[in-house]
């Protein structure tokens, strides 16, 4: 006798939510190696800087998955992806001077803080236009 559950459904957007937050754990590991790379191994303020905007934002970019799965959102999911660019393209090239191998290219540390800038505005718009609906 075979038994069936009842079938909940998925929301609308599974799979990026998820996506988004295997990236956040890769970033929140990231960071803290580099936490321990900067003290162990003379990163400097550098990569302290580096270790710490990695470490927050993945766990803002894990809020937003979660928050993104729940609502269905692509908007949050998008904001999200875009987040942890900014936020990794920022740590590496911090973290690529702190250790001597120099920058990752001209202006990446600008590149990078400007973009989660934005990605921060955008996901408070993305709110408030949710809020409005």
């Amino acid at each position: 006798m075979r038994c069936f559950a009842p079938t909940v459904p998925e929301p609308p957007l599974t799979r990026a939510p998820m996506i988004l937050a295997a990236c956040a754990a890769l970033m929140g590991a990231s960071g803290v190696a580099l936490a321990a790379a900067a003290t162990h191994h003379d990163g400097g303020e550098l990569g302290r800087t580096a270790a710490l905007f990695l470490l927050l934002h993945a766990a803002a970019c894990l809020g937003i998955a979660a928050h993104a799965r729940v609502a269905g959102s692509a908007a949050f999911a998008a904001v999200g992806f875009v987040m942890a660019a900014g936020a990794s393209l920022f740590a590496a090239d911090l973290a690529s001077s702190a250790f001597g191998a120099g920058r990752l290219f001209p202006f990446a540390a600008p590149i990078g803080g400007s973009t989660m800038i934005l990605a921060w505005l955008a996901l408070a718009f993305v709110f408030a236009a949710a809020a409005r609906r």
